[in-house]
């Protein structure tokens, strides 16, 4: 998507790119959101000029990092800041950003950016539900079979997973066949295709 995204036409001098999350990885790692981001936005044919502000993951005091990251966001975005567009994923178990089950960031109301215990291996920097929920649209992609039971649950915003206390109202969700139809109906559906 980013990569397509890139080959746009589109006032890239005006667009800023903020990370919603990232892995405390060392630079460049396969692991950092930023590394993709980079090489989607920045490496394709079409290299695009946005202006990314990287997530300071490899700062040696992370509360103080995420506070300057905070920074960040209100001198791009206002004070308190308003994204106009967060793109957003889900977890099998119902994640979103670095909004885990059970984390104590999920708890946090006086704080744009904060720091994550571990999960599947890595502490993690992310915006909290504040920052997500002030923003102007939210798009949701969705893919795999594996997230269907979850998505289900978080077009119902059930409040029991992560994804499901971000703000509903103005936003796109976007899922593959596999997430939204049961193995046999999306075969049906298929041979009806292919039969007519």
């Amino acid at each position: 998507m980013l990569r397509a995204l890139s080959a746009l036409d589109l006032p890239w001098a005006h667009v800023h790119v903020l990370q919603v999350d990232e892995r405390i990885a060392p630079a460049d790692h396969e692991d950092r959101n930023l590394t993709h981001l980079r090489a989607n936005l920045l490496g394709g044919a079409h290299p695009c000029p946005a202006h990314i502000y990287a997530m300071p993951v490899e700062s040696a005091n992370l509360d103080e990092a995420a506070a300057r990251y905070a920074q960040t966001l209100a001198e791009v975005a206002g004070s308190p800041p308003v994204l106009d567009l967060v793109h957003l994923g889900l977890g099998t178990d119902g994640h979103t950003a670095s909004l885990i089950p059970g984390d104590p960031v999920l708890d946090i109301v006086d704080a744009d950016v904060a720091v994550t215990g571990v999960y599947e291996g890595r502490r993690r920097m992310t915006l909290t539900y504040p920052a997500l929920n002030r923003a102007r649209r939210v798009l949701w992609l969705v893919t795999g079979e594996a997230k269907k039971a979850m998505l289900v649950r978080l077009l119902g915003a059930d409040p029991d997973i992560p994804a499901g206390r971000v703000r509903q109202d103005h936003v796109l969700t976007l899922a593959d066949g596999a997430a939204v139809w049961p193995r046999r109906q999306k075969h049906a559906a298929a041979d009806a295709v292919e039969g007519g």
